[in-house]
């Protein structure tokens, strides 16, 4: 009959196993696949009923309710840690020197803390044989109103220099 159309009978045979054998293979793989989203669904559902499917669901609304307000406080605090360091000491500089002639060791020090305004403060320990006298004398916008020592400018000049600033994220 396939013989009248000019179709090889054998070859129609042939070509129609190897589209059962695909179909087959098909078969299988959708088989496996069902099989897999059958456990998921059981794992899913198990429980005795859909109270407990409904109570499941609940528990992680709440748990993302609380992590919403995890995530809100952290920010909050992120904000006052930024306006902390905004406010905080970047600019350091700090020059050890002899004070007196007869004092060694490089005893006394001259130290500058600066914020990014160029605001702080500028301390000045002297050491001699009587003892220790210190002295802070403030900066405002990288300038003093009162007279520096040479050690003084030295280390206000370079802690207004310093560019170690934290960037803003």
């Amino acid at each position: 009959m396939f013989e009248e159309l000019g179709i090889n009978s054998e070859i129609l045979i042939i070509a129609i196993l190897v589209l059962l054998l695909g179909l087959v293979f098909f078969n299988m793989v959708m088989v496996m696949k069902y099989n897999q989203l059958k456990e998921r669904y059981r794992d899913f559902m198990r429980g005795s009923n859909g109270k407990s499917l409904e109570e499941r669901i609940l528990t992680r609304f709440k748990q993302i309710d609380t992590l919403n307000d995890r995530i809100d406080d952290t920010i909050d605090r992120v904000k006052i840690l930024e306006d902390a360091r905004d406010t905080s000491f970047k600019k350091i500089a700090i020059h050890r020197y002899d004070a007196f002639a007869e004092m060694g060791g490089k005893l006394s020090y001259s130290l500058c803390l600066l914020n990014d305004d160029n605001d702080g403060f500028i301390m000045t320990s002297m050491h001699n044989r009587e003892g220790c006298y210190t002295y802070v004398k403030e900066v405002i916008k990288g300038n003093t109103f009162v007279i520096l020592s040479d050690e003084e400018r030295q280390v206000l000049e370079e802690a207004r220099e310093s560019i170690e600033t934290v960037q803003s994220m």
